[in-house]
């Protein structure tokens, strides 16, 4: 996608975005099965998640000209299970969680997750909370290269629902 940023609007979701989100989360469900991927091939993420999502104001989407191009879970607490890594976090105080990044079909492999990425840092920043912490499955290839080119840090292994995953943080600057 070749339009500059400032088309671009992140947001907070709200309940009229549930079924585009849900929809959008199917796209990113089955790209990772395409690819390989063991990622979110068990029931996970569903729409029980979305509704959980927006229920405890974690859902933002990016839009440009009020459509929905991606959706991200950014919550301002603590992972549980990020207290109990296989390895060491870059830092110990507050932190951003990114959760279930995902892009509609439409915007896909066009730089929109990469974007999301840079608003969470914008929004954490705007939040005075300078880490971001995140996590993928090892087999996750276009999460990895995101996160690399975007110098977030391997920290080590993190489990969820039984499954290792690979932990990465980010520090940003004040």
């Amino acid at each position: 996608m070749s339009k500059p940023e400032e088309q671009f609007h992140f947001r907070k979701a709200n309940s009229d975005d549930k079924e585009i989100i849900w929809k959008i989360l199917q796209h990113a469900i089955e790209r990772r099965k395409k690819d390989g991927s063991r990622q979110w091939q068990d029931g996970y993420p569903n729409p029980e998640t979305v509704e959980n999502d927006l229920k405890n104001n974690y859902g933002y989407v990016l839009t440009s000209e009020e459509q929905i191009l991606g959706y991200a879970a950014i919550i301002f607490d603590i992972e549980p299970a990020y207290e109990n890594i296989e390895g060491e976090w870059l830092s110990d105080g507050k932190y951003v969680v990114v959760h279930r990044v995902s892009v509609s079909n439409e915007f896909a492999g066009k730089g929109i997750a990469t974007q999301i990425f840079k608003e969470i840092e914008k929004t954490a920043i705007a939040n005075e909370v300078f880490s971001i912490k995140v996590d993928t499955n090892f087999d996750n290839i276009p999460m990895l290269k995101i996160l690399e080119k975007l110098d977030y840090t391997y920290c080590g292994e993190v489990y969820f629902r039984g499954s290792a995953r690979k932990a990465f943080e980010k520090l940003l600057n004040n």
